[in-house]
């Protein structure tokens, strides 16, 4: 599993005080993304997300975002899943997506943007 604290700002808001949709929901494919390449020692494209947005996002209020993989079919396919709460626990969006592996020659020079070393991510693939 991974998580990250994260504080939305005035300019992700899309209307009415609210944090726009489609940054809720990269915020969420992002921690599906990282649980996949953290728990599967592989980088992975977004094939499928399904997002359900349960209460507002406000500017200037933390939240906690965690994702995790759910099933990894034979390395050629990851299902994960990933939430946004409020400090308290309370769910704010959900999601569920499927995600596929990057091949290792590729996920080389993916990792090049990474800061640091790479290796510590990809290990010997």
């Amino acid at each position: 599993m991974v998580q990250t604290r994260f504080v939305p700002k005035p300019e992700h808001i899309g209307f009415k005080d609210t944090m726009h949709g489609g940054l809720v929901s990269t915020l969420l494919d992002e921690m599906m993304a990282w649980a996949c390449a953290v728990g599967t020692r592989r980088f992975a494209y977004c094939a499928e997300l399904t997002v359900r947005f349960l209460r507002p996002l406000r500017p200037g209020i933390e939240v906690l975002a965690l994702g995790e993989v759910v099933a990894n079919r034979r390395d050629k396919l990851f299902e994960a899943k990933a939430e946004v709460r409020d400090l308290e626990g309370t769910v704010l969006a959900t999601a569920t997506g499927k995600y596929l592996p990057v091949k290792a020659a590729e996920a080389a020079v993916m990792a090049t943007d990474l800061i640091g070393d790479p290796n510590n991510l990809l290990g010997d693939r």
